[in-house]
């Protein structure tokens, strides 16, 4: 299923896909929070056998990052996260915001999610200006959250959209 926005394409990501997500994942700027590709780990994702659906994120047919969901299918807490990663030469274009609006409305109408969450660090403060203009409010910080490539512990931020927000 290829999903559409005002400026990129979603699409399944492939094993053809592997090494350029590894090579952007590689890029000082988003190992620093992603940590270095794992090969194997990419071509999981790419085979479905990962617990996240992963897709590519194009810009005029040259991929650029990638976007992944999770969903918790318990009827008491059901609801979808979202994440992902771009090249370090397409960050500040919009493309985030972009991206993850048109996962959201796949999320919500096609996969029938009331509420989705996203968590940055809570120090990224580019990407979670791109997530409030995509609708996402500020939740709470979580603290020592997500521990960094290097081993040190940071604060996240959880944020979310519900659906009629959308």
């Amino acid at each position: 299923m290829e999903l559409r926005g005002e400026q990129v394409v979603l699409r399944p990501l492939a094993a053809d896909d592997v090494e350029t997500v590894a090579e952007i994942q590689a890029e000082p700027g988003v190992a620093l929070r992603w940590g270095d590709p794992e090969l194997s780990k990419l071509r999981d994702k790419a085979e479905g056998r990962d617990e996240c659906t992963a897709f590519a994120i194009e810009l005029e047919g040259e991929v650029v990052g990638l976007i992944q969901y999770h969903e918790e299918e318990d009827e008491m807490y059901r609801h979808a996260g979202i994440d992902l990663f771009l090249s370090e030469a397409v960050q500040g274009r919009g493309l985030g915001t972009d991206a993850v609006r048109t996962m959201a409305r796949h999320l919500v109408h096609d996969r029938g999610h009331h509420r989705l969450v996203i968590d940055p660090a809570a120090d990224n403060v580019a990407a979670i200006r791109a997530y409030e203009k995509a609708g996402f409010k500020p939740v709470g910080v979580m603290r020592q959250y997500e521990r960094l490539p290097g081993g040190d512990w940071h604060d996240g931020l959880l944020m979310d959209l519900l659906a009629d927000e959308l």
